[in-house]
């Protein structure tokens, strides 16, 4: 699927707001959650639009799976908690997705 001009993930990806971006990488944004239900939980976003995790097995973009779960663990690295967090995603508006676009939730416990 095309990037979505308005979709909010992609705007702060393509740094096209004022968020602050803590790390990235060519296929990766990682940036602070507004509303933490961590002590540190940062949300990781593709800079390819994705809806879901049903996009992408349907576009056969399976890697991207395997690429996110990688970055997370350098970010865990990065910020000590590589022994104590959480990898979340919502698939969904039941499940508590809010933005329309694939991302990760890493909650990390020190």
């Amino acid at each position: 699927m095309a990037k979505q001009i308005d979709c909010l993930f992609c705007k702060i990806a393509n740094k096209k707001t004022d968020t602050e971006i803590i790390y990235e990488d060519e296929d990766f944004s990682a940036f602070y959650d507004i509303k933490p239900k961590a002590p540190i939980h940062i949300l990781i976003v593709p800079k390819k639009h994705f809806e879901s995790i049903i996009e992408i097995e349907e576009n056969g973009d399976i890697e991207i799976l395997g690429k996110i779960l990688a970055f997370a663990a350098k970010l865990a690295k990065k910020f000590n908690i590589e022994n104590g967090y959480r990898l979340q995603f919502n698939q969904g508006k039941k499940a508590g997705q809010e933005i329309d676009h694939l991302h990760l939730h890493l909650l990390g416990f020190k």
